[in-house]
Formats: C-alpha cells, sequence, structure tokens
C-alpha cells in the first residue's frame, strides 16, 4: 500500500470519528440507536433507492453499495492533481477513486449511524436546500434600477434617521413598602434641585440616587427615537422629547416611582437619497424576494406534508436551558450540581443558531469554545459535504 493511500485511509478514519464527534453526547438515545458493527464488518446498505440525478453529479463511474460515483466529482478533484502539461497520471487517477470511494463508506455509515437525524446536520441541509432550490432564483442582475427606485419611492420612512434623544434618568421610589407619599416627593424635590445646579455631575448623582434599572450607568439609557424601545416606558420617552438639549425636566411620577430626566444630547431627523442608500435597497429587495420564494416553497411543501402538532406540548411547558459541557479535563462527581448554562453569570455569551433571510442563514455545528476551533472547522467542512450529499439522496432524481 502506497504511502499517499495510508495517509488518506487515516485521515477517512479521522473523518468518521469527527462525524460521531458531532451528535451530541450528551443524547443516548442517538448513541444507542444504531450501534457501532464490529471491526472488519460490513455495513451493507443499498443506496440505490436515492441515487443522486446525473446533472448533480454526472455519469456514474462506479458504485459502492449501489451509491454513484459520478464523473463530476471525479473531475472536480483531478482538476487539483493536473499537471503543468494538462494530464493526470495514472497513480493520481486511481489515489482519487479511493478516495472517493472512502467518502461514500463514510457518508453511508453516518448515515447509518443517523447521524443525518442532527439537528444541527438537519439545519446545514436545510441552508443547502434553500441555495440550491430557493435562493438561486434571485440574482442581482435580475433586480433593475427601476425595480430599486421603485422600492424607495414606496418605503421612504425605512431609510430615514429618525430623530432621537439621549436620555437620562434618575427615579426615586420608596425604600420600604408604607414610606410615606409627601416624604417620597420632598426627597426628588431635593435631588431635582441638586441636579439642576449640577447637570455636569448628572452621571454620580444618578449612580448615588436612582433606584433604576440604569443607575450603575448614571441613569443612562442611550439615544431613543419616538417609537421608544424595550425597557423605556412611553412616559418616560414622552417627557425626554418635549425638553431641549441640556434641559432636565420637573420631578414627576409614574407607576414605578418619582422620575428626573435629562437630555444632555439630540440628534435631528436626517433623511437620505436614493443614491446614498443604494446598496441598503438592493439588500432589502432581495431579502423580500428571498422570502417571497421561501413562502411559496415551504407552502407548497405543507400542502402535501401530514403535520400533527400538540398545542399543548410546546405552549405551556417549562423552557429549558442545555447546560454547558463540563471544561475540559475536569471532572464533574455525582452530586455536584448541573453544569452553568451558557449565557448564564460568568457564563460564555453567545448568540444562537436561525434562520436569516437569504444564503448563508444556517450556522454549522461547532461548539463555542476556543478550545473546540479546530473540531468545529472539521465538523463544519465534514458536516457541509454530508449535507449535500444527503441532499442527494434525499431530493435527487
Amino acid at each position: 500500500m502506497s504511502q499517499r493511500l495510508r495517509t488518506q485511509l487515516a485521515f477517512s478514519l479521522t473523518l468518521v470519528a469527527a462525524l460521531w464527534g458531532c451528535g451530541d453526547p450528551a443524547d443516548p438515545a442517538a448513541a444507542s440507536s444504531s450501534p457501532a458493527s464490529p471491526a472488519g464488518a460490513s455495513s451493507a446498505v443499498s443506496f440505490a433507492g436515492g441515487a443522486p440525478s446525473a446533472d448533480a453529479i454526472g455519469d456514474p463511474i462506479g458504485t459502492v453499495n449501489g451509491l454513484p460515483i459520478g464523473s463530476k466529482e471525479f473531475d472536480q478533484m483531478a482538476m487539483r492533481q493536473m499537471g503543468r502539461d494538462g494530464t493526470v497520471t495514472e497513480a493520481s487517477r486511481r489515489d482519487i477513486m479511493d478516495r472517493l470511494v472512502d467518502e461514500k463508506l463514510l457518508y453511508q455509515e453516518a448515515v447509518r449511524r443517523g447521524i443525518d437525524k442532527d439537528p444541527k446536520i438537519q439545519k446545514m441541509m436545510v441552508n443547502t436546500l434553500l441555495k440550491q432550490v430557493v435562493y438561486s432564483d434571485v440574482r442581482t442582475t435580475d433586480i433593475g434600477d427601476e425595480d430599486l427606485q421603485s422600492y424607495f419611492d414606496e418605503h421612504k420612512e425605512d431609510f430615514v434617521v429618525p430623530e432621537k434623544v439621549q436620555i437620562k434618568r434618575i427615579l426615586v421610589k420608596a425604600d420600604q413598602a408604607g414610606q410615606d407619599a409627601a416624604a417620597l416627593k420632598a426627597a426628588a424635590d431635593r435631588i431635582h434641585a441638586e441636579v439642576a445646579a449640577h447637570t455636569d455631575d448628572f452621571k454620580n448623582l444618578a449612580q448615588r440616587y436612582s433606584k433604576g434599572p440604569y443607575a450603575r450607568r448614571g441613569g443612562d439609557m442611550g439615544f431613543v427615537t419616538r417609537t421608544g424601545k424595550p425597557g423605556v416606558s412611553s412616559e418616560i420617552v414622552e417627557a425626554a422629547f418635549n425638553l431641549a438639549k441640556g434641559e432636565v425636566s420637573v420631578p414627576f411620577e409614574t407607576a414605578d416611582g418619582w422620575n428626573i430626566v435629562y437630555v444632555p444630547n439630540r440628534r435631528e431627523r436626517v433623511e437620505r437619497t436614493f443614491e446614498q442608500m443604494r446598496g441598503s435597497v438592493l439588500r432589502k429587495v432581495k431579502s423580500e424576494r428571498y422570502k417571497s420564494l421561501y413562502d411559496g416553497f415551504v407552502d407548497g411543501l405543507k400542502g402535501g406534508a401530514n403535520i400533527d402538532v400538540k398545542d399543548e406540548a410546546y405552549l405551556t411547558r417549562a423552557i429549558e436551558s442545555p447546560a454547558a459541557p463540563p471544561a475540559h479535563g475536569s471532572s464533574r462527581k455525582p452530586g455536584s450540581g448541573p453544569a452553568r448554562a451558557r449565557g448564564a453569570p460568568g457564563g460564555h455569551r453567545h448568540g444562537h443558531s436561525h434562520l436569516a433571510n437569504g444564503p448563508g442563514g444556517i450556522v454549522g455545528c461547532g461548539r463555542h469554545h476556543v478550545r473546540q476551533q479546530r473540531h468545529r472547522s472539521l465538523c463544519g467542512y465534514v458536516g457541509a459535504s454530508l449535507s449535500v450529499q444527503l441532499l442527494w439522496r434525499g431530493y435527487g432524481g
């Protein structure tokens, strides 16, 4: 056996391990649903019924358990082995075929083990399907200036930078139930007088007196539009917009308590031209076309599907946060309590995968830990390859 072939076989075994590692080790069902075959045993799985179309892989030049190896696959790999004279040696051709056979076997083993049932892999498959079947119909060259100008004219408000005010607030409320209302109002008046005389020291005054959620930030709620922002009541927003830059409101009462609002800065409304926003308009037009195609495609699938969803199973269920895996090299003893959930205080915060508008919306199966960067890269590469082949098997001609 040649050194190159031994290297390729070793790499193939590594890919099997990587594919198996992409699953969730905490899911015993996934691990037990398909027990591993003894060493040297053959999967003996027939894949003839789900053969990919000729358009996808080219003319069949071999099969592995009925799954064809296509000429396009071979040619793509051979191009990377081509010499300066434009030829590929017989040895290289045999090595390429060996690699393709390995990949088909690994793919079949991955399916046999149920890796295609992993939600992360399924999301990658969905994204590949949408790119190939749905989003490929949207081309930038098909969207003319008239389309863009028409969209801009109909949605001008979407491209306006709205008026904003920077809101800083001191909230004065009772320290304990039953505190005298008159005394609370008197405290608000005293604080207001101090603020009015020292607006340049508002941050320290807010940190000293405010009982609001932004007290540690010196009462700074950031820049807010007239439509408001989550966590800021409409009464506070309205009061702020009635103030001039640098002005402090008189104390006013809301359900939270007595409020003193300060507006250190204002930003006026800015209207932008079509030429300034051409790129943004193009992205919005493409996004709407993506959504329209997505909705139509999914509605067609739903029309022929048998969908059984039990409302009581998800509308009232308690949402559980998945526990983070234990740190590398750590050993958690029984009874030591659950691992800290991701995003909990002291843990790692990160975004969640979701379907975005257009191609590229599904993220891979890598974990968000520095120590697993290499695993994530390999897992993403193998998962992407697997997802394409799974699509060919499931949706091919």
